[in-house]
């Protein structure tokens, strides 16, 4: 740890997870010893261990007897534990693999849960879409993008509760750090918010119009332009068979 951890002895854990996600621990290193982090923190050897504790509940450490923790590959974190969700969302904007792998993630799932919404939307859901629709059109000139950031998360997060189902609408609830990551991210990066929000409002339109496989696209689009704008590389995962190649949404 560095020395800054000494100055902050209620985050031992935030420190630890700070410097691996910036990259000063890479998977397979060894953190400091707890003797050693007691000595920089202040701290109770008790109190070190449950700080360490939580990370190896997270999956972001490993304990080897005789030798120390050691740090895992991002592939073995508890990414869905709020405590794991809790510490990317804050400090894993340079972490470029981990944005790739939610944003991959929602490219592989969003368009359906798109779809299913377009289906099963109440006139309640529909509103909560509009208004975060309607909030993010009144922010999305923002120099600072809070306001139009919270209407997004809430945009994306009333789609899948638009689903009614359970296990969607509870994902949502564990994703939204991770969402909120990427439109943070994306919104203070895009070089025309305009077109964002028309594609927000074309997936929009496609659910509440019921049109399913324009849904399914128009999610699509939403997310691509997302990884434009972070300039990343991912692949959608393939259309299902019984939804036409062109159902792209049009104007």
């Amino acid at each position: 740890m560095t020395e800054t951890a000494a100055h902050e002895p209620h985050h031992v854990a935030d420190q630890l997870i700070r410097e691996i996600l910036e990259g000063r621990y890479q998977p397979g290193d060894f953190i400091p010893k707890e003797l050693e982090i007691c000595r920089q923190s202040g701290l109770s050897r008790n109190v070190v261990r449950r700080h360490l504790g939580a990370l190896v509940k997270g999956g972001v450490i490993e304990r080897i007897s005789g030798y120390g923790s050691r740090v895992r590959e991002f592939s073995q974190w508890h990414i869905l534990d709020p405590a794991v969700t809790d510490w990317i969302t804050r400090f894993a904007g340079p972490h470029l693999e981990i944005q790739r792998e939610i944003l991959s993630f929602r490219l592989t799932v969003e368009p359906w849960v798109a779809m299913m919404a377009a289906g099963c939307a109440t006139a309640r859901d529909l509103v909560a879409i509009e208004e975060a629709f309607e909030g993010m059109q009144r922010h999305h000139l923002d120099e600072d993008t809070t306001q139009h950031d919270h209407c997004d998360v809430s945009f994306h997060v009333a789609i899948y509760y638009a689903t009614h189902n359970i296990v969607w609408s509870q994902l949502s609830h564990v994703l939204r750090p991770s969402i909120h990551l990427l439109v943070s991210h994306s919104n203070t990066r895009t070089l025309d918010p305009t077109h964002s929000l028309e594609s927000h409002r074309r997936l929009m339109e496609a659910i509440r119009m019921r049109q399913a496989n324009e849904a399914y696209h128009a999610a699509i689009a939403v997310l691509e332009d997302t990884a434009t704008t972070l300039n990343m590389t991912v692949t959608p995962a393939p259309v299902p068979h019984h939804l036409p190649l062109n159902a792209a949404p049009t104007d």
